[in-house]
This record gives C-alpha cells, structure tokens and sequence, in this order.
C-alpha cells in the first residue's frame, strides 16, 4: 500500500459539495441559510448543472449567497430578483434560474415583482426563506412578523389594529395561475433536511421542464434578530411560526400540459 492509500479514508459517507467554496460564512450561528446554501449547491452538483445554472440574489442577508456557492450570480437590487430571473430566463430558457430571498425583499420590497413573475407562469424557481424579520438591518418587523411578535420597530409586539396581519404570501403564491408547485419546508432537523432538499430539486426539475413558477419557502430561525440561543429558536420556530406557516406541500400540478 502506497503512502497517499494509507492517508485517504477508507469509506467517504459524507463530503462538502464541491460547489460551496471555502469561504468562511458570515451567517450567525444557528441560522438556517447556510444549511440551505448547501442544499442548494448538493442538488445542482446531483443534477450535472454547475455550467447551467444562474442564481439571482438581492439584499438582505440572502445577497452573499454568490460568495459561497460557486456558480454564476447576478445581484439584483432590493426586491426586484424576480424580475431580472424573468430577463435571465427568457434569454437563457435552457439554463436553471432561481432568486433566492428573504421575507423582507420578497413580501415587502418585492411583492410586486414576486407576485407578477409567479402569475405568469415564468420557468424559474423562488427560493423564500421566512424567518419572519428583517435580520441584516437591525430587526425590524417584517410582513411575515406574527401577531403579538416583538421586534425593534415594534417593541410591544405586533399589533393587528396598528400593523396589520402577517402576509401569507406562499398562500397567494398558491393561489395563482402561473404557479406549478409551492411547498413550505424547513431545515430544523435531519427529517425536514431531507424533505426540504427533495422540494427544491422538484422545484429545479419543474423549471427545467417549462411546467410554469416554483415556489418553496423555508421557515427558517433569526437567533440574533429573535434574541435567543440557536437551540431555543428551533424550539420557538417549531412553537410559534409552524402555527403560522404550517409545513407541507400547498400546489402540485403542471399547469403547462
């Protein structure tokens, strides 16, 4: 046996996707982007698409996704990555496009763009990750904030007569004639890993195959914006936002036939 057998593992269970770079994250401990940038980039090492895909990030704490996963990004500004996801893909049809978004961007600043791109049934993925605040910039009540929910821009938390409902925007996403598949998910165990990387890889195959919009949400924590210990927020999220936000598929049709 050579020097460089002796050294090698005898069995790899598990490695890195290739297409994470080493760059260090920045996310904060505990929060669930970084388990859904590696989703992200195992599915397109799975599919054989890393010289076929484009991703399109705004702002928001989702805008450093280009930093990690190493295929080509285009950053959109504030809100508008449905839009120019719509341009990428109408130029390049054969290629997989998906936006990557926080609540804020996408049902705030963006629910124009997130809503017209779903209705018309454009061939790409939306991936929306709901932590329910505005995490990079200070957090501040987002649409999807719930009822009774303290943040920094409503300290007594959330109230219905003054701030309005949260905004079930993956309920709308359902709801319209463009959309072909909208799953809510999660990323808090090994279970809901799995089911969460099955969604987006359906969502990928649907937009590859033009079958219209793909739509999956990830309920996901904000320890430092919710003010708590990693372990304590899953045990919120799971308390508080799966309420809200139920796990589960919402739509499942071609509606392209």
């Amino acid at each position: 046996m050579t020097k460089e057998e002796l050294i090698q593992p005898a069995n790899i269970v598990y490695e890195k996707p290739h297409l994470l770079n080493d760059e260090p994250m920045h996310y904060c401990p505990g929060c669930s982007h970084g388990m859904v940038h590696k989703l992200v980039a195992e599915i397109i090492e799975e599919m054989g698409l890393e010289g076929n895909t484009i991703g399109v990030c705004p702002v928001g704490c989702a805008v450093f996704a280009y930093r990690y996963i190493d295929i080509d990004w285009i950053e959109a500004a504030h809100g508008r990555a449905p839009a120019v996801a719509t341009a990428v893909n109408r130029m390049w049809p054969d290629h997989l496009v998906f936006t990557y978004q926080g609540d804020g961007d996408l049902a705030c600043i963006g629910t124009a763009e997130t809503i017209h791109a779903l209705n018309r049934g454009e061939n790409i993925t939306v991936i929306f990750i709901n932590n329910a605040i505005y995490g990079m910039t200070g957090g501040q009540m987002a649409p999807t904030t719930l009822v009774g929910m303290k943040t920094s821009t409503c300290p007594y938390g959330r109230q219905t007569d003054l701030h309005g409902f949260p905004l079930q925007i993956t309920q709308i996403a359902a709801s319209l004639a463009g959309t072909c598949y909208v799953t809510r998910q999660a990323v808090h165990t090994v279970a809901a890993i799995n089911r969460t990387k099955k969604a987006i890889r359906k969502a990928f195959e649907n937009s590859l195959q033009h079958k219209g919009c793909s739509f999956v949400e990830v309920v996901s924590t904000c320890n430092a914006g919710w003010k708590m210990p990693p372990e304590k927020a899953n045990e919120w999220m799971e308390e508080n936002l799966f309420k809200a936000y139920p796990l589960g598929d919402l739509k499942d049709q071609n509606i392209k036939d």
